[in-house]
């Protein structure tokens, strides 16, 4: 690979990575849901986004959900959440 294919791998990359990190969640079934979607993104083939080298003679994990639940946990993975429905008024019970 030449300097000018590298460089413009290196933009695309600063391209796709967010800007701010993500809020941190706080709702474990929210956290669930997150890492199973990222995680299912690693199994076809997304690039992880931590660093996979041992630190303090720890290694990094290898499977893409323990990968996936890292990612969430360090606020590297961007989400939406839907807004909040209108409850349902039930005219017969008057809720």
């Amino acid at each position: 690979m030449d300097t000018a294919e590298t460089s413009e791998l290196d933009a695309t990359l600063e391209v796709n990575e967010p800007a701010e990190p993500a809020p941190p969640v706080s709702n474990r079934f929210l956290f669930v849901d997150i890492a199973a979607l990222r995680a299912k993104q690693l199994r076809r083939g997304a690039r992880p986004r931590i660093d996979q080298t041992p630190h303090d003679n720890h290694p990094q994990p290898k499977k893409a959900e323990r990968v996936a639940m890292e990612e969430v946990r360090q606020q590297l993975v961007q989400f939406d959440l839907p807004a909040a429905k209108k409850p349902i008024h039930n005219p017969e019970t008057g809720y």
